[in-house]
């Protein structure tokens, strides 16, 4: 099936955090899959270099084990890699063989490098895949709240993942803010006063940055 997202073009604006993540309709290992019909909860749309690789098969293996804890933050997943559906489907095979692990979630082929240049995983210029590793993390209305990017040699940490979508989800429309290192339950900041008459008319030092427990 071909995908209806054009080529990243050496012009073109890198996608940014507001921004509406780019639609597609492309093969997975679990059907066609369309990027909108991901609205209404959130995503996390990752792609790695390539199937059969070390560090993605270690991050392949870690994800799957957590699919039931995003599940439990309504959040979806959705990996790509350039290989074909067909080697997708061989590597789906190899971990649950090799790691007694199923792999829940699709992952999108994307053998002309469209989806991967549209998102800017890719170089336009680009002959391969050898540089992708992102992540989008992507909220009910379809749109990019936070990017992280891992080189070819570090793979990515699941609990961090599950950590952003968390945070994300606390500070989506509260006047809240998630400190360093921030978990469910912890405490958080709130947002420092906006002009001078207000931060003069209080007594504490730390008037830019004081804590509040978590009434959510």
């Amino acid at each position: 099936m071909d995908s209806p997202v054009p080529a990243a073009t050496t012009d073109q604006r890198p996608l940014r955090m507001g921004d509406i993540a780019p639609d597609f309709q492309a093969r997975s290992t679990l059907g066609p899959v369309k990027l909108s019909d991901y609205r209404g909860r959130w995503l996390v749309f990752f792609s790695h270099p390539a199937d059969f690789t070390p560090v993605c098969t270690s991050e392949f293996v870690a994800i799957a084990r957590a699919a039931e804890a995003f599940a439990a933050l309504d959040c979806g997943l959705l990996g790509l890699s350039v290989d074909s559906l067909y080697s997708h489907l061989a590597w789906v095979r190899a971990i649950r063989d090799g790691f007694d692990v199923t792999i829940p979630f699709p992952i999108v082929e994307d053998p002309s490098m469209a989806i991967g240049r549209a998102y800017g995983m890719i170089d336009a210029d680009s002959a391969d895949s050898s540089a992708v590793r992102a992540t989008y993390f992507i909220d009910p209305d379809g749109v990019i709240r936070a990017m992280t990017w891992y080189p070819l040699n570090v793979g990515r940490s699941v609990e961090e993942m599950l950590r952003m979508v968390a945070a994300l989800q606390r500070t989506a429309g509260d006047d809240v803010l998630a400190p360093e290192g921030w978990r469910p339950g912890g405490d958080l900041l709130a947002t420092a006063p906006q002009d001078q008459q207000a931060v003069l008319a209080g007594h504490d030092m730390a008037w830019f940055h004081r804590t509040q427990a978590d009434a959510g």
